[in-house]
């Protein structure tokens, strides 16, 4: 196990609407497909920064909504919702991505997970329907830190034991 992977998220922007975020967890598949999908998991890496996670609610299934607020230090409520699209454990999922703090900046978020000798790629896509919308996304450095949390938690479970490859 490499000693950690903060910071190393790689994004790219490979057409003016779309916007691919690379990440690498030293965890099977199947663990960080539960982390990225079960409200339980998610409770402990969502929210970035400092920031307090009020609402996790998810209904994982092809039609199901999912609904995330977190709130800044400064009181100000991140709401984070959409509805999941395609669903292929644990490779694959896609659902709609809105920010209500940006009505405009609907997209479809495509999320792929791809296992390699232990260690698991995730490769983020967001496709914006609109320049508009996509305009708004100037920096990532809020997914940096939810993903680093992610990891730190990942590694949490893998050294509790509990990180037998979920069936």
């Amino acid at each position: 196990m490499t000693p950690h992977r903060h910071g190393s998220a790689v994004t790219e922007y490979p057409s003016a609407l779309e916007i691919v975020t690379t990440r690498q967890f030293d965890a099977p598949i199947g663990l960080v497909f539960d982390v990225l999908t079960q409200e339980e998991h998610v409770r402990h890496w969502f929210a970035a920064f400092d920031d307090t996670l009020t609402v996790c609610s998810i209904d994982l299934r092809v039609g199901g909504d999912y609904h995330m607020v977190s709130v800044t230090k400064d009181g100000t409520e991140c709401s984070f919702r959409g509805t999941y699209l395609e669903i292929e454990r644990p490779t694959k999922v896609v659902d709609t991505w809105l920010f209500e703090g940006w009505p405009d900046a609907e997209a479809v978020e495509t999320v792929e997970l791809k296992e390699t000798g232990g260690v698991t790629t995730a490769r983020m896509t967001l496709a914006y329907r609109d320049q508009a919308g996509r305009d708004h996304m100037t920096k990532t450095d809020g997914q940096e830190d939810s993903w680093d949390k992610m990891e730190d938690y990942l590694r949490s479970l893998m050294q509790e034991g509990s990180a037998t490859t979920p069936s």
